[in-house]
């Protein structure tokens, strides 16, 4: 659909010229799941969203507040940091996520509150490389 709507024309009658033209030139043709229902979900209302994202690999915790995300996040550091190999990097990424955490805590409450504060950057530099398994893990 790259034509722009009409002056004039409703959005409605707009969506049903671009079907009706696209069945015309056949694109409605053979679509997957044609003459099937539509499959049954479980969950609330964005729940369909959710499986959406999964099904294309996408993280599914854009849609949390950032109170739920945020310490998910925190969660996840060691496996991300264990593929990563410099220690700037490593720097960078914490000091991104303590950056968040703070605006977090600077902008009014979405969702339940963020019971997380900044991450210690030596800390976990320490820890990434403590636990290093070679020996290419620069400074």
């Amino acid at each position: 659909m790259t034509d722009r709507k009409p002056r004039g024309m409703s959005a409605e009658n707009w969506v049903e010229h671009q079907i009706r033209m696209a069945q015309e030139r056949g694109e409605m043709d053979n679509l997957p799941g044609a003459g099937k229902p539509l499959p049954k979900r479980q969950g609330g209302a964005l729940e369909w969203v959710a499986q959406k994202l999964r099904e294309e690999n996408h993280d599914t915790s854009v849609l949390l507040p950032p109170s739920l995300a945020l310490p998910k996040e925190v969660a996840a550091l060691p496996a991300r940091l264990a593929r990563i190999r410099r220690e700037q990097e490593v720097r960078d990424i914490v000091a991104d996520l303590n950056r968040r955490i703070m605006d977090v805590h600077r902008q009014p409450p979405v969702g339940p509150p963020l019971r997380l504060g900044p991450l210690d950057v030596d800390e976990v530099v320490r820890e990434w490389r403590e636990s290093s398994t070679g020996p290419d893990r620069t400074a």
